[in-house]
């Protein structure tokens, strides 16, 4: 649990994307997200980094599997309605050139930016 609250906390701080998820989490504890992600123990149970294509907004893999921000991004929706699927993307749209050019993509996608650990990590 002290990992996923470490991970949490990085998610509020802007790292490549320019939206800050502090404000947003404001009227929730950190213990609310953490047993959102621990709710997720022995349903998640396949790591599976696949490309898939999701719906917009709100898409997500079958919950039986994932990767590791899979889990943050369920948490985040079911304990306090935030989709970072649509925060993401709609950030990439404005400020695609600030984020990590690994994937040789021209412009930003819908059904993987978010699950991309490097879009959302400072040292990558």
């Amino acid at each position: 649990m002290k990992h996923l609250l470490s991970i949490i906390k990085r998610f509020s701080m802007p790292l490549y994307f320019t939206f800050s998820l502090s404000p947003l989490l404001a009227d929730w504890k950190p213990s609310d997200i953490a047993n959102a992600a621990k709710w997720q123990i022995h349903k998640t149970t396949s790591y599976d980094p696949s490309y898939v294509s999701l719906d917009y907004p709100g898409g997500d893999i079958a919950l039986e599997k994932g990767v590791c921000t899979d889990v943050v991004i369920r948490a985040l929706r079911k304990a306090t309605g935030i989709d970072l699927q649509r925060l993401v993307h709609e950030d990439m749209k404005t400020h695609f050139s600030q984020y990590p050019k690994i994937w040789g993509l021209k412009r930003p996608d819908k059904n993987i930016d978010h699950r991309r650990v490097p879009n959302t990590n400072e040292e990558n």
